[in-house]
């Protein structure tokens, strides 16, 4: 298997990605549908700056899959919430499905 199935899919997402700061606050970018699979678990993370922080859900998309740390994110359920990371995991030719994982606050 080199990709995750298209029919895991299953959720739909609103991705506004992070575009840097202004004065007015966080500017982001248009919104595009993603297709994934969410699950909403609660688990404690790292943050590119290595923190630890509280992930309270994770999108799988297919690889390719662009989306900035800080960017805004809304769920199926309306909840908006922040990545705190997108992980590209890649079985490296293994048997495993090749997917990127988006961390959500």
């Amino acid at each position: 298997m080199s990709r995750i199935p298209g029919w895991l899919l299953r959720h739909r997402i609103t991705v506004e990605p992070y575009l840097g700061e202004s004065s007015k606050g966080p500017r982001y970018g248009p919104g595009q549908v993603v297709r994934c699979f969410v699950d909403e678990e609660t688990r404690a993370v790292r943050s590119p700056g290595g923190e630890t922080v509280t992930s309270s859900s994770t999108a799988f998309t297919a690889p390719g899959t662009r989306v900035p740390p800080l960017s805004r994110v809304t769920l199926p359920s309306g909840r908006t919430t922040t990545v705190i990371a997108a992980l590209n995991r890649d079985g490296g030719g293994l048997p495993t499905p090749d997917h990127v994982e988006i961390q959500l606050e």
